[in-house]
């Protein structure tokens, strides 16, 4: 294997398995969990619709031929994340010391990094690079 494709690897692994992990507590209802989405108003559909989301997201990020898109639908979630957490929720959620957020902003890395990587896939940037 060499740098690049462990490089690549990584960049994938890293954000599909922080969306993952995130699903079981987005599934079993977790206090904390439901408390994000009901202080966003979305609470309990916005929490299971977005677990459906982030699942397809991390499953596009780990297929290379599609992990253009799943980059590019991170961007978005996370943005929203980011933003609700600027906006509504604060940085630190029940006492959390920022975790939540930081692996927003993780993900969020990662979700630009591979969407550059993989820019030439991407229909509408094809002929702009």
């Amino acid at each position: 294997m060499t740098t690049k494709s462990i490089t690549n690897a990584i960049l994938r692994i890293i954000p599909a398995v922080i969306l993952l992990q995130t699903l079981f507590f987005k599934f079993t209802a977790a206090p904390e969990s439901v408390y994000i989405f009901e202080t966003l108003g979305l609470e309990p559909w916005g929490r299971i619709g977005l677990g459906i989301i982030e699942l397809i997201v991390a499953i596009l990020i780990l297929v290379p031929k599609t992990t253009w898109l799943g980059a590019l639908m991170g961007i978005g979630i996370m943005g929203g994340a980011i933003f609700s957490h600027l906006t509504k929720l604060g940085i630190v959620v029940q006492n959390d010391g920022g975790t939540l957020f930081i692996l927003a902003l993780v993900t969020l890395a990662f979700c630009v990094l591979l969407a550059w990587q993989n820019r030439s896939r991407i229909p509408w940037l094809k002929n702009l690079f």
